[in-house]
């Protein structure tokens, strides 16, 4: 029983001084200093990046930009590729910040940066000889 109390009040005493941490971070607050483990916190407890831009440029972040609360790579998201709300289409994938049909696209065929030889086209993902 002992154990068990000794538990709760060791997480309880984590739980504070996370939640303490968080609210005294703010927009001029630097990460250089902050230890790894509050910076993981940060994450974990639902930090809005709207609030704390510099959220999203932390190590385990998705990415460095933020979209409707979110942190996303806009040069990679499919649901904000180039810019914040700009979806690709359905068989599109976003390479560079730009929608592209990896099934047709010499440039990027089969994937993003996957160039075609010259004299070679795309088709349906695969470079092939014409």
């Amino acid at each position: 029983m002992r154990l068990v109390t000794l538990f709760f009040a060791v997480s309880a005493t984590i739980a504070i001084l996370a939640a303490k941490s968080v609210a005294e971070f703010d927009e001029s607050t630097s990460l250089r200093g902050v230890s790894h483990f509050l910076a993981e916190q940060s994450l974990k407890a639902n930090v809005q990046c709207d609030k704390f831009p510099r959220i999203c440029r932390l190590k385990n972040s998705p990415g460095p930009d933020c979209c409707k609360k979110k942190c996303v790579n806009v040069k990679t998201d499919r649901f904000n590729c180039g810019m914040c709300g700009h979806k690709c289409k359905y068989a599109e994938i976003c390479c560079k910040g730009q929608c592209v049909n990896a099934s047709f696209d010499k440039r990027n065929c089969g994937g993003c940066n996957n160039k075609c030889k010259k004299g070679e086209f795309c088709a349906y993902g695969m470079c092939n000889y014409a």
